[in-house]
């Protein structure tokens, strides 16, 4: 039988490098594809690739003075994600001394907090999968070490930085990602439900991250154009919506609030000509983001008649970029990782959107 990667010719000869956003997906690509085929071995991969994500984006570069696990515990394969995760940019991080450059900042190391929250959910993927509970252990870890070193007071209000160091003792970019509180406060009670329903449950507690995570919620505006972000919406809105069947949310209003939001951000961008721009014009990983998250839209199950209208957009989206001539492209290939396995998740995209 011809391989998924075959089949779509998402195919590439360069090595492969550890990066956390993708490699979160990858794992619930993985888990999605054992699941179809009724084959364990791809569950076996997605176990694989937990273990080569800890044991590289855990510890500190080859290139840097440090060395060993970001945690500095010595038993830190035991405890992986304590210490955080590194992005997997080229570029080392900043130094305290070089001043800030906006271009390179993009290409430098550190940590990011809404790629933690995306491995935490794959985690808990894994976790809901096999039942093992140390795949749970690790992503509550990684929820209490990201809530403590991004959230912070200023000014009397509790707010976020967009980027930290490696190490989480000093922002990158003190800048608060627009939906980084959202991200952090639907992942802790995603992780909350897989907790309350597992037969050994995991620690650590998560319920002071979580009130804190609500309170910078409540009543916040979540509007956007951005196609990734916008997918993001959409996803989220899916989770809400599954968690309700755990339990979670009853007497929370985010679900309509995010619909909303994300209707709006739709009528805005479909009137702004992204999709008309040639290949070498586009960002695909962007744009399949939003593909991934109107995938999301049927797990929603309550009336979304509001999205009807813009639903067509995400196979609009994957038809373009399953043509090779549009993957030939300088910005294509720039982007080369992220751009296939969001490619291969909007195709195939269960294993990271449903919660079982």
């Amino acid at each position: 039988m011809m391989s998924f990667a075959a089949r779509t010719g998402l195919t590439s000869d360069a090595p492969p490098r550890r990066y956390l956003w993708t490699d979160a997906f990858a794992v619930c690509n993985f888990l999605g594809l054992a699941r179809v085929a009724g084959e364990e071995h791809y569950a076996e991969l997605a176990l694989r690739l937990v273990d080569q994500v800890h044991r590289v984006l855990g510890t500190y570069r080859d290139d840097d003075e440090r060395s060993g696990w970001i945690s500095g515990l010595s038993d830190g394969d035991l405890h992986p994600t304590r210490g955080g995760l590194r992005i997997g940019k080229p570029l080392p991080e900043r130094r305290v001394s070089e001043p800030f450059d906006e271009e390179r900042e993009w290409r430098r190391d550190g940590q990011y907090f809404h790629y933690l929250t995306k491995w935490m959910h794959a985690l808990d993927q894994v976790h809901r999968w096999t039942g093992e509970a140390r795949y749970g252990t690790w992503a509550r870890e990684l929820a209490k070490v990201a809530h403590d070193a991004f959230v912070r007071t200023e000014h009397g209000s509790r707010t976020m930085v967009w980027k930290m160091s490696t190490d989480l003792t000093r922002p990158l970019v003190p800048s608060m990602g627009h939906h980084d509180p959202l991200d952090g406060f639907i992942t802790c009670v995603e992780l909350d439900t897989a907790r309350a329903r597992a037969a050994s449950p995991c620690e650590p507690s998560l319920t002071r991250e979580t009130a804190d995570f609500a309170t910078m919620v409540e009543g916040a505006e979540w509007t956007t154009a951005d196609p990734l972000g916008l997918g993001g919406l959409l996803v989220d809105a899916s989770r809400i919506a599954q968690l309700k069947r755990f339990g979670a949310f009853r007497k929370n209003d985010l679900l309509r609030v995010l619909v909303g939001a994300a209707t709006r951000g739709l009528g805005i961008y479909s009137h702004q000509g992204d999709l008309r721009q040639p290949a070498s014009a586009r960002l695909a990983f962007r744009e399949l983001g939003l593909a991934i998250g109107l995938s999301a839209v049927e797990l929603i199950e309550e009336p979304v008649l509001a999205l009807a209208p813009y639903l067509d957009l995400g196979a609009d989206i994957r038809s373009f970029w399953l043509e090779p001539r549009h993957r030939e492209t300088r910005i294509w290939s720039e982007h080369r990782d992220i751009n296939e396995v969001m490619l291969a998740t909007s195709l195939l995209p269960d294993g990271f959107l449903r919660i079982e």
